[in-house]
């Protein structure tokens, strides 16, 4: 029952994690595209009210008009009229923490360890995850507040960030299994995401509204910091919903050099994404799209799919006998049973008899055939011969 309940709240937590995250990147991704669509204002009176930039749209049968303050307006209208968009960050944060927290801290001898890569204590790895969190926002916030300034600032603030999260990609691979090492490096990103809005990017817009309610000159460097996290925000998130998402392909993180593939993914997502943002101001102003960007990010994803493709199985020797169902159900009982047995049900499946077997032989062949995700983080040891034995008898017809 306890199993039971716990799935249950994990999808809960997942529907809601997703639904927040849609609300969160899709305002993200709208207001990067109206900031990157804005064109100069042509009336006078929009200009002596400080309008910067304007855009005219349609949508719903409907017309809007988008106008830009650059620094601040003269007048602001009482604060309940001002929409902040701001608890969709903070939502998606909360449920992707509980949902790591419910399936990965809670479980972290099963999905957290592969003691095959590194052996350690359930609360030594739980500790380490998440100090990853806050050590990754402690120095991507220092490198942001100390490199960012003079010449070619953003510049060297990216390659520094970029350099950071190799290391961390490294040393995660290095440390957790496979699985949890992808997903705890999007999670600390997406921690830093968020914490972007909550440190820095809300509370600039906080000061820069009690400024002009105060009839105090407004400080633009409130202004400048916001941009700078927010773009960094929209590039992160790409990388961000790959880390997320392949946690249900572990081809991505089961070779050897996985870190090497998740860098590689990350970065392709985030110069695709560069080439978008940067399409909408380049229509606007009728220049050429860079879609170079995007196509260097492409050309690295078709590298790394051929760079980690699986090797091909192992030819069967002429005269091999064929796979019998006792070499299956000893493979089962040695591999599987302590999961899915008397003992412990996990998903409420059982391979203790010969009926369950052959009942979940779809299941078997491509759980730990083909994805090779069973047994979970390899935690029963079962071998390469012997997966070929299950697809063997799989592809025979899972005769009993």
């Amino acid at each position: 029952m306890e199993a039971y309940l716990l799935d249950w709240v994990n999808l809960l937590l997942r529907w809601a994690h997703v639904i927040t995250a849609i609300a969160w990147i899709g305002s993200s991704l709208y207001f990067v595209s109206l900031d990157n669509s804005l064109l100069p204002t042509k009336d006078p009176k929009d200009k002596d009210k400080g309008v910067g930039g304007e855009q005219w749209g349609v949508h719903g049968g409907g017309f809007y008009h988008h106008q830009k303050y650059p620094v601040s307006p003269k007048v602001l209208p009482p604060a309940k009229e001002l929409h902040w968009a701001l608890w969709e960050s903070y939502f998606t944060w909360m449920t992707g923490f509980a949902l790591f927290t419910v399936l990965y801290l809670y479980n972290a001898s099963t999905f957290l360890i592969d003691k095959s890569l590194f052996d350690w204590t359930p609360t030594a790895a739980v500790c380490t995850a998440l100090a990853f969190f806050v050590a990754f926002w402690v120095i991507y916030d220092t490198i942001c507040r100390t490199l960012g300034r003079g010449p070619n600032g953003d510049a060297i603030v990216g390659a520094s960030i970029f350099v950071f999260i190799v290391f961390a990609a490294w040393l995660s691979c290095h440390l957790f299994a496979g699985r949890a090492a992808f997903l705890l490096v999007g999670a600390m990103i997406a921690t830093t995401m968020s914490a972007n809005v909550f440190f820095w990017i809300i509370p600039g817009q906080r000061k820069v509204i009690a400024q002009i309610q105060a009839g105090q000159p407004v400080d633009p460097q409130h202004g400048i910091r916001g941009k700078q996290r927010s773009s960094h925000n929209t590039y992160f998130t790409l990388p961000v919903i790959f880390a997320m998402l392949s946690n249900h392909y572990p081809f991505t993180f089961t070779g050897k050099y996985n870190w090497l593939a998740l860098v590689a993914i990350m970065l392709a997502g985030a110069l695709i994404r560069m080439s978008f943002a940067l399409r909408h101001k380049a229509l606007a102003y009728g220049k050429p799209v860079p879609w170079h960007y995007a196509v260097i990010g492409t050309l690295l994803l078709a590298i790394t799919v051929f760079a980690i493709k699986p090797d091909a199985p192992a030819p069967v020797a002429a005269g091999t006998p064929p796979v019998t169902f006792a070499d299956v159900q000893k493979i089962v009982t040695e591999r599987c049973v302590m999961c899915h047995g008397p003992a412990m049900q996990s998903k409420n499946i059982r391979f203790d008899s010969a009926d369950e077997i052959g009942k979940h032989a779809q299941a078997i062949y491509q759980q730990a055939v083909m994805l090779k995700t069973m047994p979970l983080n390899n935690a029963t040891q079962i071998t390469d011969a012997e997966r070929a034995t299950l697809g063997r008898w799989f592809n025979a017809g899972a005769p009993k």
